[in-house]
């Protein structure tokens, strides 16, 4: 009786901390140490917060190291997701700028149908939130994709352009810095080369190697405003 009771206690506990993290939707526990101990220093002259997903979360280290840079990509995150962490995760850490890249999870539908419209209504929320507190936001284009591996069939080469689009006309009226990756990166089929993505969405060494310093020169531009 004693070993059938233990039993159902460790399914109930193991079914408890599975649905505890399916429950946290936008992942903010990711982040929760790193940003507690980024919090207790001092800001810091210039921190810069990258907000993203994959694309963000996998930028090579070494492109962080010995500068005031705070990565906080999530693979897979949509943009709802990440509205709904902006505050712990970019806001709380008190940065001088924040690029927001992201999008391309929404196309995909990785949490559910959603328009380009609301799409850019997202980012939108993002760049209001940071410029409410004083923190410069550089609006990232979403990068090409001529089809995506795990969802195919959803014409991203079709629907990013358009998306772009949008962001652009948003930064525009917010007065926002817009950084064109795609212009930079897409094919004739406005998708991604394999040399820059071998999967044709998440950039190589060499692709990277095409936004690092578009990022930098983003950033020093806004930071001399």
């Amino acid at each position: 009786m004693f070993k059938y009771f233990k039993i159902v206690t460790l399914i109930a506990f193991f079914s408890f901390f599975k649905n505890a993290q399916a429950q946290d939707w936008p992942n903010l526990a990711k982040y929760q140490a790193q940003n507690a101990k980024l919090m207790a220093q001092n800001s810091g002259e210039n921190r810069v917060v990258f907000m993203g997903n994959s694309i963000t979360e996998g930028w090579p280290k070494a492109f962080f190291e010995g500068k005031n840079y705070v990565n906080r990509g999530i693979s897979g995150q949509t943009t709802p997701q990440m509205v709904l962490r902006f505050r712990q995760d970019v806001i709380d850490l008190k940065p001088k700028v924040v690029l927001i890249l992201a999008g391309t999870n929404d196309i995909a539908q990785n949490t559910g149908p959603i328009t380009l419209e609301q799409i850019r209504d997202n980012m939108l929320s993002m760049v209001e939130l940071a410029q409410a507190n004083n923190i410069i936001p550089i609006v990232c284009s979403v990068l090409p994709a001529y089809d995506y591996p795990w969802r195919p069939g959803l014409q991203p080469n079709i629907k990013i352009p358009q998306l772009n689009n949008l962001l652009e006309q948003m930064a525009k009226e917010k007065e926002a810095y817009y950084l064109d990756y795609f212009a930079a990166m897409a094919d004739k089929r406005n998708g991604l080369p394999k040399e820059l993505a071998s999967d044709e969405v998440h950039p190589t060494a060499k692709g990277y190697a095409i936004m690092e310093p578009m990022a930098e020169e983003a950033i020093q531009a806004v930071l001399k405003k």
